[in-house]
Order: C-alpha cells, then sequence, then structure tokens
C-alpha cells in the first residue's frame, strides 16, 4: 500500500469529509476519492460507504486507518533517524498552558540559545484540550498539557506523553471564613455546598475533579463563573462572587485563603506531548530532554 494513500485515509477518518481532506493536503476532491479507491483495491475490502451526503468509514477503513498511524509513524521515525549524528536545527513550535511555558519551557529557552543556536522556538499559550487539536493537526510538535487525579486526561496511541511535574491544588475561599475541623475533601467542599463555583473557562479538567469530590459530599456544584485567568479567579474570590481551585504553595493576594484537600487531594499533573514517531526529529528531542534535566533537577 502507498503510504501516500494511508495519509490520506486516515486524514479523512480525522476530519470527516473527502473536501476537507483535499484542502488541508492541496488535493483536488476528486483526486482524494480516486486514490482512496485504489486504496480500497490494494487492501480487497471496501474502506468508505455513504452516509447520508457525507461519506464514513467502514469498519476496515477504521481499522486500516489506527494502522496507518503506526506506519506513518514509523516512516516518520526512519526518516529523522538517517542522519542521528546531525546538529539539531529547525524551528520547534509548542503550544502549552502558561504555567507549565513558565515553570518547565522558559528556563531552558536561554541555555538552548546558547548551545544550540540553530533551534528556535515558537511558544502559543493554549489550555490542554486547544493544544491536544494543535497537535493532532500537525500545527504544534509538543504540547505541555495537565489534567487532574481525579479527572486524568485519555491520551491516545498516536502519541507519546511524557510526566514531567505534579502539584497540589486547594480550594480557595474567601479570607476569614472559618477554616476549622480537619475534613477530608468532601467534607470541606460540603462548607461551600450553597456557594456559586469558578472553574476553567477553556478545559473541564478542574470542573471534573470537583464533581467527583462533590459527588462523595452528596451535593452537585452550582458553576457560576468561568475564568482562565488565575489571577482573575482570585479577583472573583475576594468580590464574593464564588470559591474555586487554585496551586498549593502560590503566592495569594490580600483577601483569599486556601482550604487544604486530601482524601481525595486534586493533584495537577503535567505531561510533555509530541506525536508518535516524531519524538526522534533532534530539535525536538533536544528541547523535550531539556525540559525533562530542567524538571529533574528540581
Amino acid at each position: 500500500m502507498d503510504p501516500r494513500r494511508l495519509r490520506l485515509l486516515l486524514e479523512l477518518s480525522r476530519r470527516g469529509s473527502m473536501r476537507a481532506v483535499a484542502d488541508e493536503l492541496g488535493y483536488t476532491t476528486s483526486t482524494v476519492s480516486q486514490q482512496l479507491a485504489v486504496l480500497a483495491r490494494e487492501a480487497g475490502t471496501p474502506l468508505i460507504e455513504r452516509s447520508g451526503r457525507r461519506v464514513r468509514l467502514t469498519p476496515a477503513g477504521q481499522r486500516l486507518a489506527a494502522h496507518a498511524v503506526t506506519i506513518l509513524a514509523a516512516l516518520e521515525a526512519a526518516r529523522a533517524d538517517l542522519d542521528p549524528e546531525a546538529e539539531p536545527a529547525g524551528v520547534v513550535r509548542v503550544a502549552g498552558f502558561a504555567t507549565a511555558i513558565r515553570r518547565s519551557l522558559v528556563p531552558v529557552v536561554a541555555a538552548l540559545a546558547e548551545t544550540h543556536p540553530a533551534v528556535e522556538l515558537q511558544v502559543r499559550e493554549h489550555e490542554p484540550p486547544e493544544a491536544m487539536a494543535l497537535l493532532a493537526d500537525d500545527e504544534v510538535d509538543l504540547a505541555l498539557v495537565y489534567d487532574y487525579t481525579l479527572a486524568p486526561r485519555a491520551f491516545g496511541r498516536d502519541v507519546v506523553a511524557t510526566p514531567l511535574w505534579t502539584a497540589g491544588w486547594q480550594l480557595a475561599v474567601p479570607a476569614g471564613d472559618d477554616p476549622a475541623g480537619a475534613d477530608a475533601s468532601p467534607g470541606v467542599l460540603r462548607r461551600y455546598a450553597d456557594a456559586e463555583w469558578i472553574v476553567n473557562s477553556r478545559d473541564a479538567g478542574d470542573e471534573t475533579a470537583l464533581l467527583a469530590i462533590a459527588a462523595l459530599a452528596g451535593f452537585v456544584p452550582r458553576f457560576t463563573h468561568r475564568a482562565d485567568s488565575l489571577e482573575l479567579v482570585e479577583d472573583l474570590i475576594v468580590a464574593g462572587l464564588g470559591v474555586g481551585l487554585l496551586p498549593a504553595g502560590e503566592p495569594l493576594r490580600e483577601g483569599v485563603q486556601r482550604l487544604e484537600l486530601r482524601d481525595p487531594a486534586a493533584d495537577l499533573r503535567s505531561y510533555a506531548v509530541t506525536r508518535r514517531g516524531r519524538e526522534a526529529w533532534a530539535p525536538l528531542a533536544l528541547v523535550t530532554r531539556s525540559i525533562e534535566a530542567r524538571m529533574g533537577e528540581r
């Protein structure tokens, strides 16, 4: 089977229409259709079928698309392996959430600029769903993402996720609230069952984690406000508009206090994610190794 046709099938599985595949890869729609018909003859079984005005993959097409991930990744790895001794050079595109960029990426930028000036970094701030979508569309080479222990993120077979660091998160409430008691997390949240809650506006991880704890406490939180900025979360709390999660150990503005969450804890876990087969590309491997080494020093 021609790997170029496998690429067309894989893109069709991701994008859902031949027109979208054609636009993405620079073909005409008829060329995409013809090449997929050839691939079906090579495979000896129908790979696509009509569904109204659209097409969808048959079960056989879905299985072959899953194989295509591994096959195409292996070809990319083979190309990257042709000159393993070459000096890393090129543009590495990174998308990640702000804390990971500050904590994991920025500290290695100066060192890389000095030791490997031919490697250029392009940084984009995005929450995990956005960063993972950019990675899937080959818009970035590296995604710095997170999940919570109570809301684990499912990574597909087409990516490699490397754990970086873990940080505890606590319940942030207005200063002066009575923090008495040594309750476990459900008991802590139960005190605020009637409060308005503040959650992330671009990722549902903290919302899912809070729902899990609140379920143990016997209530459903009322998620009223959504904010991406942690500073804005603090401002909303000071204004008396609600409560929400903030990282433990970070400085707090006046008027905010944190309550410990344990049994279960709401820990945030960060990851460096690359497309499978791309991790051997010399500039990307250099960046990911540098980030891992930096984390090991902490």
